[in-house]
């Protein structure tokens, strides 16, 4: 019998791509072929993101596109839209199953049957039975994998839905995270990206135990001592869960590599406490300081979110002057939209839309002002550079243990590979070029 064919399209975060990851081991062990999503499959999987306006339109637009590759194919919504709004993508012609937060790990357990629908069939469950742990990671056509850790959030931000999402903040065992590290590393893969929800608060056990049995520094500790893995990175932690012992841990480590990516959100004191973060702009800028003391080349990644309720026009340029005199290398720059079931969507303040997408305008321009300026405080050094696996038109790309993006002449025999090179200039499209030094792998 021919086996059946299955593909997959993620959207959103890193979290998402290590799940689709997951979600597709299970098929391929239950007998499936795994395709490209632009490839004629059996089924379709869809794994949904609900950050943002654009990530609930693209869903359809993804839809249709599987339609028309095979109108026949059976589709599947998982992830965060689908816990958030099952009905409304059960609506979306085409769609035939979607599963909520603690169905999407049991999804073939639901594909007995690929005859098509007449409407959405809808496995989901409240959010606060999403209190078990599923452990994750990505593999493929990277030469990184992206590895879960932690998933769920106890923080109450006013924007956000991804506690209604994903649940409670809970994590995977320490035993189970190392275990899952060796596998990566024995498939010769040299980069791990660690990721979750809110990482910094790894530790807390499942079925809401809130009693850290491991902290986020026992975690980072232990993974340095996994053999094989050139370079650990931290995607993204907050602030004020980024302590100094991390950060001097890292300043000295075997393999964590300079990079940290914090989110901000405002650079407004009076913005971060109508958000619910846990912190203000003084320490975040404590945070800054103390990564450069001990890393001076420490690339720091910064998200913030424009257009929030009550953000005046000089509470924008407050954030606007704050990340300008901030020693950060870019950021990650979030139109504020209206979230249903969160606080800040019924506050008052609105911003218009135009005045939203302007701002986000100036801190576009600001991050690629902060980008080339960091590039051009590395030029000159000797640094070491992991290929990536693509070919893009004629050029391979990489990336320096700082997140210094480079390009040379294709080279297939360059992917996956290390070497350290001196940075020389920076090309016309922003891009990097270097010299090899010497071969390190």
């Amino acid at each position: 019998m021919e086996r059946k064919k299955v593909a997959f399209y993620t959207l959103g975060c890193k979290l998402n791509f290590s799940e689709t990851s997951t979600i597709a081991r299970r098929f391929i062990d239950e007998g499936f072929d795994r395709v490209d999503f632009k490839s004629a499959a059996d089924i379709y999987v869809i794994n949904t993101c609900s950050v943002t306006e654009n990530a609930d339109k693209r869903f359809k637009t993804i839809v249709k596109q599987a339609q028309k590759i095979n109108p026949g194919a059976f589709v599947v919504a998982v992830g965060c839209y689908a816990q958030l709004k099952p009905q409304e993508l059960a609506d979306v012609n085409g769609v035939d199953l979607v599963l909520g937060a603690t169905e999407k790990f049991k999804i073939t357990d639901y594909i007995n049957d690929l005859t098509k629908n007449d409407y959405g069939e809808i496995h989901s469950c409240e959010i606060e039975e999403a209190d078990f742990y599923v452990g994750s990671y990505s593999i493929g056509d990277r030469t990184r994998a992206f590895l879960k850790v932690q998933d769920g959030c106890d923080y109450k931000c006013t924007y956000c839905t991804i506690p209604l999402a994903r649940g409670i903040s809970r994590s995977d065992t320490l035993e189970n995270v190392l275990k899952n590290a060796q596998e990566i590393s024995e498939k010769g893969i040299k980069e791990i990206v660690l990721t979750g929800v809110n990482i910094g608060d790894y530790g807390k056990g499942e079925f809401g135990n809130k009693k850290h049995e491991h902290t986020f520094f026992e975690l980072v500790t232990e993974l340095d001592k996994v053999q094989g893995i050139e370079r650990l990175r931290i995607s993204s932690i907050e602030p004020n869960l980024l302590k100094n012992e991390t950060i001097d841990f890292v300043a000295t480590s075997h393999s964590f590599v300079p990079h940290f990516h914090i989110p901000l959100q405002s650079g407004s004191n009076t913005l971060l406490k109508l958000m619910r973060r846990r912190y203000l702009r003084e320490l975040y800028q404590d945070r800054v300081h103390k990564i450069k003391t001990v890393m001076p080349n420490a690339c720091i990644g910064v998200d913030v979110i424009v257009g929030f309720p009550g953000e005046t026009d000089d509470l924008f340029l407050e954030t606007y002057n704050f990340l300008n005199e901030l020693n950060i290398s870019y950021l990650h720059v979030f139109t504020y939209s209206e979230r249903e079931n969160t606080m800040a969507a019924e506050m008052e303040g609105v911003v218009p839309k135009n005045v939203r997408a302007k701002r986000s305008k100036m801190l576009r321009g600001l991050s690629a002002k902060k980008r080339r300026a960091f590039y051009e405080s590395q030029i000159g050094n000797t640094l070491t550079v992991l290929f990536e696996g693509e070919n893009k038109e004629g050029y391979i790309h990489g990336f320096t243990e700082n997140y210094v993006k480079v390009k040379a002449p294709w080279n297939p025999d360059l992917v996956n590979t290390l070497h350290d090179v001196e940075l020389t200039k920076i090309d016309d499209d922003g891009l990097v070029r270097f010299e090899f030094i010497h071969e390190l792998v």
